[in-house]
């Protein structure tokens, strides 16, 4: 069973750190805290945000099942509740660890805001890497935290820090984006491995028996998660996962409904719909046009 942290202060006890100086807010500069790999050698959930940057190769991760090294500056970021096993490092680790309880920014515009920062559901393995100019911005930001934090608390220190955590959260995402641009040929792979695996999907028949492809299941055999794939493809098409099965799937209804052998009833079963009338339905939002109407004009 892993360990199950929902107070910062009763993490950093458990890892025989200083208690934090803010009780909902904690930021662990490696520099100034000694951090070993058997601290974290465990599994562990906690019930607040985590962002860790790390600048030293040989550092590991682990989380769920997937443990990843990391090769070069790179930062990763779980949500409250999700399981991890800690940090692991051949040397001494460079960088940070940022912890949040959700209670820090209740009743701010954070509170709802942070739900659209879909990193927070990505794997480890779907770490954003760094540039030079992009680690001195975050290190800047988190310097500034760090700074605050070590200031005495008065009535505007939470509004500065909320401030200072959206501004770190909002380079994030704009370095996420940049990444999907600039890892295209890898990005392009993972498109391409998606098409193929809709293709074989419905050209096998699998939709007869499973129904139509969920996100869950082209992330499972991407091996990504469906939050990284999906804003990896908005990035890059500026189409999201589901509309791209939903592209797939009036491309094969318009190949079916263009054989004369056919009946709509049959071509909606093919496709994976459990009743004719909501393929219909479908077929008629996406094309404006019947698939009986759009069959009679091709036969």
């Amino acid at each position: 069973m892993p360990k199950h942290f929902r107070t910062l202060s009763e993490m950093q006890h458990a890892l025989n750190l200083p208690k934090p100086v803010h009780p909902l807010i904690s930021l662990l500069d490696y520099r100034e805290t000694e951090i070993t790999s058997e601290m974290l050698a465990f599994d562990f959930v906690m019930d607040f945000y985590h962002i860790t940057y790390n600048d030293s190769s040989g550092c590991k991760m682990k989380y769920g099942q997937t443990t990843y090294d990391f090769n070069e500056a790179g930062m990763c970021f779980t949500a409250p509740g999700q399981s991890l096993a800690g940090i692991r490092s051949d040397g001494n680790p460079s960088g940070f660890t940022l912890l949040i309880h959700p209670d820090f920014f209740r009743g701010y515009p954070l509170e709802r805001k942070i739900r659209a920062y879909g990193f927070f559901d990505y794997a480890i393995n779907e770490a954003l890497y760094l540039s030079d100019a992009e680690k001195n911005t975050i290190s800047s930001i988190a310097g500034s935290i760090n700074n605050e934090l070590k200031t005495s608390i008065d009535d505007l220190s939470q509004e500065v820090l909320i401030y200072q955590l959206e501004l770190l959260l909002t380079y994030s995402q704009r370095f996420y984006k940049r990444q999907f641009i600039t890892r295209k040929i890898i990005n392009t792979d993972l498109l391409s491995r998606m098409e193929l695996l809709l293709d074989e999907y419905f050209n096998s028949g699998k939709a007869v028996i499973e129904g139509i492809p969920t996100v869950k299941y082209l992330s499972d055999q991407l091996k990504v998660s469906p939050r990284y794939l999906g804003d990896m493809l908005r990035a890059v098409t500026g189409l999201n996962t589901q509309q791209h099965i939903h592209l797939k799937l009036i491309e094969k209804a318009k190949e079916k409904l263009s054989s004369p052998n056919l009946t709509v009833s049959e071509i909606a079963y093919e496709l994976g719909f459990e009743h004719p009338q909501s393929f219909s339905k479908f077929f008629r939002s996406k094309t404006h046009s019947s698939p009986l109407e759009f069959k009679q004009t091709r036969n």
